[in-house]
């Protein structure tokens, strides 16, 4: 906890507050459910003055709940919404399936025309909490948090001037080895406890994918130019690789702020993070949003990527003409990623309003250490905390 990058002021749902964790009720999950749904829709409807029963496509993401009727169909009963309206749910896609949601209604909208698309993004950690002792499974109770979010897409000519993005390319990876699959998956423990275990080669395993990924999205977005100084230097690398000399240059990076300005990469953990640095051979300033998000909000699984977007708009930093990369990574193992164009200069302060002013901190840490310090001290040698079956942490 002390290492996981995560703050104090992350959000969690009422029952884990209550002492609840080890036995939700489907009423739990529900109510979480609504509180990051509803909220959010409702602000969407109003800022974009669009009505519930002019919306056409509704796509809803999630992985470990999926109540019956689904999320789709409450909120179609809840706003009224129209009978004719086509209603996807995906589940199980993990952290990426938000931009998995987008992809399918980019498909969609090539047979519907003149359309408005909403996409509903949202984990539930009610029924989640896992209470065993594997520490592969516990890595879950840290990291990931409560939270939602809700877009609105269109392909309607008339709104062009009013849409604050467009999007340019999607694309999706699936990396099906053992290791993949096994790096981050939802089991039993020894005794039974169901949760997410996530293996130390989930980092490795994320790069690999992402290196997949990349080589057909880079073509894309990047100036013809910066791709042929790429090809030109990795040929040279090879050369003298083969030389057999004793020195062994670093192999070359392709240099991404050529054709992108900004990066919403995936808060999957202060790991997934320093991996994407390293890889992309960014800077601080791009790594910051993540970073940020990963200490305010916690990982939010499918919806952290817009967390992190709203993390940029409301630092001022999308400009017109500004070109967003978007990285999610999910169970499976799957690399999903998006590029933006921003269409205006954007300054909302949607989420962030009350505590951007705060970002970044001046150490992005939390007080775990200093207020559960005293367990590792000598005159408490007499308790042995390992006869307790759980012990639970939570944040402010």
């Amino acid at each position: 906890m002390i290492r996981s990058g995560i703050g104090e002021e992350t959000y969690i749902p009422r029952n884990f507050l209550e002492g609840r964790e080890a036995s939700p009720t489907l009423q739990d999950s529900l109510d979480e459910m609504t509180d990051a749904t509803f909220s959010n829709l409702d602000a969407l409807f109003a800022t974009s003055a669009v009505r519930p029963c002019q919306i056409d496509i509704l796509v809803t993401t999630g992985s470990l709940f999926a109540p019956v009727p689904s999320l789709s169909s409450r909120i179609v009963h809840r706003y009224k919404m129209r009978e004719g309206i086509k209603c996807f749910s995906l589940t199980g896609m993990g952290c990426s399936s938000s931009v998995i949601a987008v992809d399918l209604v980019r498909h969609t909208f090539r047979t519907r025309p003149n359309s408005f698309a909403v996409v509903v993004a949202v984990e539930l950690t009610a029924p989640n909490w896992y209470t065993g002792q594997d520490r592969s499974m516990m890595l879950s109770n840290v990291l990931f948090r409560a939270g939602g979010s809700s877009l609105l897409l269109t392909n309607h000519p008339s709104w062009k001037d009013r849409a604050i993005m467009k999007l340019e390319a999607v694309v999706r990876n699936h990396v099906s080895t053992d290791e993949a699959y096994e790096c981050a998956i939802h089991v039993e423990d020894e005794q039974g406890y169901p949760g997410a275990r996530l293996t130390k080669s989930l980092p490795t395993v994320a790069m690999r994918a992402l290196e997949g990924n990349l080589r057909v999205l880079l073509p894309k977005v990047l100036p013809l130019w910066e791709i042929l100084r790429f090809v030109v230097a990795s040929y040279r690398w090879r050369i003298v690789k083969g030389g057999g000399g004793d020195s062994k240059p670093p192999p070359p990076v392709m240099n991404m702020r050529t054709g992108i300005q900004h990066f919403c990469l995936h808060t999957g953990g202060r790991a997934v993070i320093d991996g994407f640095e390293k890889s992309f051979g960014l800077r601080e300033y791009d790594m910051e949003p993540s970073r940020m998000t990963l200490h305010r909000f916690g990982n939010t699984s499918c919806s952290s990527l817009w967390y992190v977007l709203g993390y940029m708009e409301a630092k001022k930093r999308l400009k017109r003409g500004d070109s967003v990369m978007m990285v999610g990574l999910g169970a499976g193992f799957l690399c999903n990623t998006c590029v933006w164009t921003v269409m205006r200069d954007l300054e909302d302060g949607n989420v962030w309003a009350d505590c951007v002013d705060r970002y970044p901190p001046p150490t992005a840490g939390n007080r775990t250490g200093e207020i559960l310090g005293w367990i590792f001290d000598d005159c408490m040698s007499f308790i042995n905390f390992k006869d307790y079956d759980r012990a639970v942490l939570f944040s402010r």
